[in-house]
């Protein structure tokens, strides 16, 4: 059961804490193994919509798979110094020393930095503070104009809904990008992926339409993208036409059923890669026959190298 802690500040935003909360909390309800406490330095916490909210005062015991979490709080400009104190900044540090991740949405980052957990990373922030960020903490390297930013387990989003696109993003490196959509599609969101890391995923970059047969078909080839997928199952399975599904399918998604198999494929023949996987192996495993048609599809992707 991995941990996910949300460290609340003063007159942080209810939407920083919400959308991961909510990410994290689906993944739970549909058997992903998470379980989420809250806690911060008192045992009640304004928000700056106004609405107060309860927190333990008591940090979990913390393993190197768990996560911390520090929302953002209202900050049209920067205060200061972060409304946290010497032991929380010593907290953060030690959990990142031990082999555990901690994250931020909007100007939680300024709590990383604070911590020292930015220097000499590479991090993002809210638009509206990344000028402000840049100066106060020059040995780290902000990044503008991305959703979030991974760099050796300090995770940084940009602010407000962005957190939701990195809880998703956490949850589809640890358990799949099945799963990623499968959490998105219940929340009714928009499953982006534009952040540092696997920014163009095909399951969730195709996933932004209402369509509830293509979302249908999609779920079967997520799940058996390796698989050979006929046309004719595939309609089969949706209860339509193979000429119907292959109209509502392309209208939805912009692509045909097997050219979706086929960018999940290639999407996971590279990530096998550029992990030390050869050419060969990759392509049995993602279920080409022949190696050639692998070198083929990378050959005609701009991002991909031979």
């Amino acid at each position: 059961m991995r941990k996910v802690v949300f460290f609340l500040v003063p007159r942080l935003h209810l939407l920083d804490l919400a959308g991961p909360a909510q990410v994290f909390s689906t993944a739970a309800d549909l058997g992903y193994g998470y379980q989420l406490y809250y806690v911060a330095e008192t045992e009640e916490v304004s928000t700056a919509q106004g609405v107060p909210v309860k927190a333990s005062l008591a940090w979990p015991e913390l393993g190197r798979d768990d996560l911390i979490v520090v929302p953002g709080w209202r900050s049209p400009r920067l205060s200061p110094w972060p409304p946290i104190s010497a032991r929380s900044k010593q907290v953060l540090r030690t959990h990142h020393a031990s082999g555990g991740s901690v994250a931020s949405v909007c100007s939680g980052a300024d709590a990383l930095g604070a911590a020292g957990l930015l220097d000499g990373r590479r991090y993002t922030t809210h638009h509206d503070l990344t000028e402000e960020l840049a100066a106060r903490y020059p040995k780290a390297n902000i990044v503008r104009d991305v959703l979030y930013v991974m760099d050796e387990r300090v995770i940084t989003s940009a602010g407000i809904a962005s957190g939701i696109d990195l809880a998703l993003h956490l949850v589809a490196v640890e358990h799949g990008a099945v799963a990623a959509a499968r959490i998105a599609r219940e929340m009714v969101v928009y499953a982006r992926r534009n952040g540092d890391e696997l920014q163009e995923s095909a399951m969730l970059r195709h996933r932004g339409h209402l369509s509830d047969l293509a979302h249908r078909v999609q779920d079967v080839i997520d799940s058996r993208y390796a698989d050979r997928l006929p046309l004719a199952d595939l309609a089969r399975a949706a209860g339509v036409s193979e000429r119907t599904l292959t109209r509502v399918f392309t209208a939805a998604t912009g692509l045909t059923p097997l050219r979706y198999q086929q960018l999940l494929r290639l999407e996971r023949a590279e990530h096998l890669i550029a992990h030390g996987t050869t050419v060969e192996s990759a392509s049995r495993v993602v279920g080409f026959e022949d190696p050639r048609m692998l070198r083929r599809l990378r050959s005609r992707t701009p991002a991909a190298t031979a």
